[in-house]
């Protein structure tokens, strides 16, 4: 394995490290809310879940740490990563579309001919789009 120079982040670990204190700090909140008086099981809940997200903190970080220091995993994790998988046209159900209602334009008033109108001048350049 090739020397990897070693990177130093002082942002990112300061972003970790403030990540993790504020997850810890959470727990304690949650602690001292489940053992005053007003306090239920969800804190108790809130209060165990609170560290595992900082230990997942500090895991990610170390894991980007690692993929980042050795290219190689990278490839070993992903061998057949292509890109994007298109669907196949016939898994999917067809959309449903309701039918349209034309009325005739001697029926409407004239503003409703004119929108009329104007939507028809929409639909041909649709349809014009589509080819």
């Amino acid at each position: 394995m090739a020397q990897v120079k070693r990177r130093h982040r002082p942002a990112l670990i300061a972003l970790v490290v403030l990540a993790a204190l504020a997850c810890l700090g959470l727990a304690w909140w949650q602690w001292t809310r489940f053992e005053s008086g007003s306090g239920s099981g969800q804190n108790l809940g809130y209060a165990l879940q609170w560290p595992a997200f900082a230990a997942f903190v500090v895991y990610a970080y170390r894991r980007f740490v690692m993929l980042e220091a050795d290219p190689d995993e990278v490839a070993k994790l992903a061998p057949g990563a292509k890109g994007a998988t298109e669907v196949p046209a016939d898994l999917l159900p067809e959309r449903p579309s309701a039918p349209i209602r034309v009325i005739p334009d001697d029926d409407l008033p004239p503003e409703d001919r004119e929108l009329a109108e104007y939507n028809r001048y929409l639909s041909a350049l649709a349809q014009q789009e589509k080819k």
